[in-house]
C-alpha cells in the first residue's frame, strides 16, 4: 500500500505545477536583495563565530536554492518557450549574483579570520568555511575592481552561452524526425522495439512509426535496423545535431564552442592559471593536467593492443557473414549485435522481459535495504511534473524518514537527453532543525507501451542503478553543512565512486536473481541467460575503454592552452586525438562535440576523465566487497566512510578509511578485463 505524503521537512516540496512564471523573476530580485543585506548584515557583525556565520550564509544559500531549483529542473525535463525565457533571464540574475557573492572583500575577510581563531575539531565546519573560502579565491576575490568586473561580465557570458548550447542541442533533436510507414522498412527491430517507434508517432501526432534522436530510437536503429542506409541516415543525423553540417543548421552550437572556449581560458588566465585545465583540476583529486594526461596515457597503452584484436574479430565477422566490405560507424552496433546472437547465442532482447521496471526498482530498494538497511517506500499526493513520476522517501528501521526522491524514467518530448542526479534540497540541520535531501532522478529509457509494461534493456538497468548510487551519497549524507553535505563539495573527479559502484549489482548472480524476474511469469533469470549476460560483460571493453579515453582526451585538449580562433583548428586537433583511439574512420561531417553537453554545459569541463578516475576508485572499492564476501560490516563502513561524509573530509582519506590503502589501477583492469 502506498504511502501518503509524510516527508516531515522544514521546507515543503516544490509545487511544480503551481509555479508562477509571471511573477518569478520579481521574485528571484527581491530574494537576491533580501540575500544580499542578510550577508552584509552578518559580515559586520563582530560578535559572531564561524559556525555562526557558516550557519547564517548557509540559511541565505538555501532559501534561493529552494526558490530556483524547481524552474532548473522544468527546464530540463519540461522545456517550452515561456520557461525557457524565465530560466534564461534567472540563470543571468544568479550568475551576476554568484560571482558578486564569491568576489565580496568583506565576507572573505570575515570569514577567514575567523577561521584562522577557530581552534575547535568541527571538520566538517571547518571543510564548510574552507570550501567557500576557496570558491571565492576562484571567483576573483583578489582581483581589482576594474577586473572584477570583467570578470563577473565573463562568468554572466559563460553562464548564458552553456544555456544556450542546451537549447540547441534540444531543439537540434526536437528538429529531426523520420516517418516510416511501411513496417517493412524496419525489417530486423524486434517487437518491442516497433512499439517504442510506434509510441513515438503516437506522442507527437504522427501515424505509424517514428525514427527520432531520442536515444532509445537512435539506439533501437543502429543496433537492429537491417536497412543500412536508413542506419547511416540515423547516425548522420545523430552526430550532425546542432552544428553547420545538420539538415536543419538553426541550431549550430559552432560559434557557442568556440565562445565557451574563449571565455573559459580568459577566466583561467585572470586568476593566474595556466589553462582551463589547470583552473578546473583546482579542486580536484588529479593535481595536474599533466597527472591526469599520463592516467589517460597509460590506460590507452594497456587498452589498444586488445581494442584491436577486439575490433579484428568484428571486421571479420563483418566480411565474412554479412558481406559488409567494411564497417562504418553506423555499423558498429548492428554489426557487434549480429555477433553476439550468432557466435555468442546472446540477444539483448532476450533479456527485456526480465528487467521490468516494476521488478528492478523493487530489486533496487531490496538491495538498498541489504546493505544499509534503509527502506524505500513510494509516496502518493506529492505534486510532480508529469503523470508517470513517482516520489518516494527512505526510512530507517523505525520509519523515520531520511530523505526523499523523485523518480523521472522515460524519454518524451521537450525533456533533455541522457541521465542525471540533481537535487531539490540538501541535508541541512542545526539543533532539533533537520532539512532532508530530496533528489531529482532522471532517465530516458523507453516508455511502456499498449501491449507491454516498461521494459528495460541490461544497459538500462546499469543506468538507473548507476544514478540511483548518486542519489544515496547524496541522501544518505549525515554532514549538517549545507557546503559540504551530500555531494556538495565533493571533488568532481570522485563524485562518480558511488553511483559507479552501484553498477556493479547489475551483474551480480544473487542481486540478479532478486529483481531480474520475467514480467509474465514472475519466473527468475534462468541461469543460461545470466551465464550469456556474464560473457558479454567484458565483451569488447577495451574498444570501449578507447571511446571513453577519447572523450577525455579531447576534452582535456580543448582546455590546455591552446587558443581555437576557428572550429577548424579544433577538428584538426580532434583528428589528431581520434588517429590514436579510433578504430573506425570518423566521417568528416561528424560534429559529435556540438551535443557534447557534459563539457560545454554540463559541469565536466576538464573533467570528463573523472570517469575512468573514479571507475578506479569504484573498482577497487567493490574488489573490497567482493573480498569480504559482501559482508554487512563491509556495506557499513562503506556508508559511514565515503556515503555519509560528503565533502567534509577529502575523497582520498575517505577510501583510506574505507579500504585501508590507497586506491590501485589493477581492479579497474582486471574488471574490464584488460590484461
Amino acid at each position: 500500500m502506498n504511502k501518503q505524503n509524510t516527508l516531515n521537512i522544514t521546507t515543503e516540496l516544490p509545487q511544480f505545477n503551481g509555479l508562477d512564471l509571471g511573477t518569478s523573476i520579481d521574485t528571484i530580485k527581491q530574494l537576491i536583495s533580501d540575500s544580499q543585506q542578510s550577508i552584509a548584515t552578518l559580515v559586520n557583525d563582530s560578535s559572531m563565530d564561524l559556525e555562526q556565520l557558516i550557519r547564517g550564509l548557509e540559511a541565505v544559500d538555501n532559501k534561493l536554492a529552494l526558490f530556483w531549483s524547481p524552474f532548473e529542473h522544468l527546464n530540463a525535463v519540461k522545456n517550452s518557450e515561456a520557461l525557457r525565457e524565465v530560466y534564461s533571464e534567472g540563470i543571468a540574475l544568479f550568475s551576476d549574483y554568484s560571482t558578486e557573492y564569491g568576489q565580496n572583500e568583506s565576507l572573505y575577510k570575515a570569514l577567514t579570520e575567523k577561521l584562522e581563531s577557530y581552534h575547535g575539531n568541527n571538520q566538517p565546519l571547518i571543510a564548510a568555511a574552507t570550501h567557500i573560502i576557496d570558491s571565492q579565491k576562484r571567483s576573483g576575490v583578489h582581483l581589482d575592481a576594474k577586473s572584477k568586473q570583467k570578470y563577473k561580465a565573463l562568468s554572466l557570458k559563460l553562464s548564458k552561452l552553456s544555456d544556450t548550447f542546451s537549447n540547441h542541442v534540444l531543439d537540434a533533436n526536437k528538429a529531426w524526425s523520420e516517418s516510416v510507414n511501411d513496417k517493412s522498412a524496419l525489417a530486423g527491430l524486434p517487437e518491442s522495439q516497433l512499439e517504442l517507434l510506434a509510441t513515438l508517432a503516437k506522442q507527437r501526432d504522427k501515424d505509424n512509426y517514428l525514427v527520432t534522436l531520442d536515444y532509445p530510437a537512435v539506439n533501437a536503429i543502429l543496433t537492429y535496423a537491417d536497412d543500412r542506409q536508413l542506419r547511416e541516415r540515423c547516425h548522420k543525423a545523430f552526430v550532425t545535431r546542432a552544428s553547420e553540417q545538420a539538415e536543419d543548421t538553426r541550431h549550430d552550437n559552432t560559434e557557442t564552442i568556440l565562445a565557451i572556449l574563449a571565455c573559459r581560458k580568459e577566466m583561467a588566465e585572470m586568476l593566474d592559471f595556466a589553462h582551463y585545465a589547470e583552473y578546473s583540476l583546482d579542486k580536484k583529486m588529479a593535481e595536474s593536467a599533466t597527472e591526469v594526461i599520463s592516467f589517460l596515457e597509460d590506460l590507452l597503452e594497456k587498452s589498444s593492443q586488445q581494442a584491436k584484436a577486439e575490433f579484428a574479430v568484428i571486421e571479420n565477422f563483418a566480411k565474412g557473414s554479412l558481406g559488409f566490405d567494411e564497417v562504418k560507424g553506423w555499423d558498429l552496433a548492428y554489426v557487434t549485435e549480429k555477433y553476439k546472437q550468432q557466435k555468442l547465442a546472446f540477444d539483448s532482447e532476450e533479456l527485456k522481459p526480465w528487467f521490468s521496471l516494476d521488478a528492478v526498482l523493487k530489486g533496487l530498494f531490496l538491495l538498498v535495504t541489504d546493505l544499509y538497511n534503509f527502506h524505500v517506500v513510494e509516496v502518493e499526493k506529492v505534486d510532480v511534473w508529469h503523470e508517470d513520476v513517482k516520489f518516494y522517501q527512505i526510512e530507517d528501521d523505525h520509519g523515520a524518514v531520511i530523505a526523499g526522491f523523485y523518480l523521472d524514467m522515460y524519454a518524451r518530448e521537450n525533456k533533455r537527453g541522457g541521465a542525471w542526479m540533481n537535487s531539490y534540497s540538501s541535508r541541512m540541520a542545526d539543533g532539533e532543525n533537520l532539512q532532508r535531501p530530496i533528489a531529482y532522478l532522471t532517465c530516458n529509457a523507453a516508455p511502456p507501451s499498449d501491449n507491454t509494461p516498461a521494459l528495460l534493456d541490461h544497459n538500462e538497468v546499469v543506468t538507473l542503478f548507476h544514478e540511483f548510487g548518486h542519489g544515496l551519497h547524496h541522501m544518505l549524507t549525515q554532514v549538517d553543512y549545507l557546503t559540504v553535505s551530500g555531494i556538495s563539495g565533493v571533488e568532481w573527479d570522485a563524485v562518480e565512486l558511488p553511483s559507479q559502484l552501484m553498477e556493479n549489482w547489475c551483474w551480480n548472480h544473487e542481486s540478479l536473481e532478486v529483481f531480474a524476474r520475467h514480467y509474465e511469469t514472475g519466473e527468475k533469470i534462468p541461469t543460461h541467460l545470466f551465464t550469456k549476460l556474464l560473457m558479454t560483460k567484458n565483451y569488447n571493453s577495451a574498444m570501449g575503454m578507447l571511446r571513453q579515453l577519447e572523450f577525455s582526451l579531447i576534452d582535456m585538449m580543448l582546455h590546455t592552452g591552446e587558443t581555437f580562433n576557428d572550429y577548424v583548428a579544433i577538428q584538426q586537433q580532434v583528428k589528431k586525438v581520434r588517429a590514436r583511439t579510433s578504430l573506425i574512420p570518423v566521417p568528416e561531417y561528424n560534429r559529435s562535440l556540438h551535443a557534447f553537453g557534459h563539457i560545454f554545459a554540463g559541469g565536466y569541463a576538464a573533467g570528463y576523465y573523472s570517469y575512468k578516475w573514479a571507475e578506479v576508485l569504484s573498482a577497487d572499492a567493490f574488489s573490497y566487497f567482493e573480498e569480504t564476501g559482501f559482508s554487512n560490516d563491509t556495506a557499513k563502513a562503506f556508508l559511514k566512510e565515503i556515503l555519509s561524509r560528503g565533502g567534509s573530509r577529502s575523497t582520498k582519506e575517505n577510501f583510506i578509511a574505507f579500504r585501508g590503502r590507497e586506491p590501485s589501477i589493477i581492479a579497474l583492469l582486471k574488471d574490464s578485463g584488460i590484461s
